[in-house]
């Protein structure tokens, strides 16, 4: 399998990150290609011939099918490297780890990608940034984050007793946003005893995002 990848983006992270928590076996597996999205590579016509959109990341299976979306990928990737399991044991376990994924892209993953994206001065290569959305959106996100403490405050990881796919798309969200600044408050004491266990693991250094 090749996982086309970039360094500098938050959701190829997820896979990374996913891939590492499943051992040396699954990252053994995998082939990294890295592509430049400052480069414009993910729009290139040999990439998007088999994306069909210019996404990033995308893994190309061995039969040639590609799938992009990052949870997505992870989800086949859980099918083919079922330990440890991160998306859930049982029907019970699979829907709460689900909705905590949902609200974890829906509630902080889109509003700090959102924040960055329209105040990073780098990014301005890439859009035309409006500082108003992302003020917005960093507030939306601060709001959101009493949700997880409180969450944080009834179980050690967001989806249940073990880190899941939800931990995975809200740290890497969190980690992303230093990149605008932003912090979680000091009041939230829930969060960050789990953002700095999260960090804290080794899966964490697979690829991380500069600030």
């Amino acid at each position: 399998m090749k996982l086309y990848d970039s360094l500098r983006a938050p959701n190829p992270r997820r896979v990374r990150w996913f891939l590492a928590e499943k051992g040396a076996e699954a990252e053994g597996q995998v082939e990294i290609i890295d592509v430049s999205i400052f480069g414009g590579e993910h729009r290139q016509p040999e990439y998007l011939a088999k994306a069909g959109l210019a996404n990033v990341p995308m893994l190309e299976m061995d039969d040639g099918t590609a799938v992009t979306e990052s949870v997505a990928i992870c989800r086949y990737l859980e099918s083919v490297f079922p330990e440890p399991n991160m998306f859930g044991r049982d029907p019970r376990e699979t829907a709460i780890i689900e909705m905590w994924a949902r609200r974890a892209e829906m509630m902080l993953a889109t509003p700090l990608m959102m924040t960055v994206r329209h105040s990073h001065p780098a990014l301005a290569a890439l859009e035309k940034q409006i500082p108003e959305i992302a003020e917005t959106n960093r507030a939306g996100a601060t709001r959101s984050l009493k949700v997880f403490d409180r969450r944080l405050g009834e179980s050690e990881f967001i989806g249940g007793d073990r880190v899941t796919i939800a931990d995975i798309l809200a740290a890497c969200s969190i980690d992303f946003s230093r990149m605008a600044k932003f912090a979680v408050p000091d009041e939230m004491a829930n969060v960050k005893r789990w953002y700095a266990a999260m960090m804290a693991r080794p899966a964490a250094l697979a690829g991380t995002v500069a600030a």
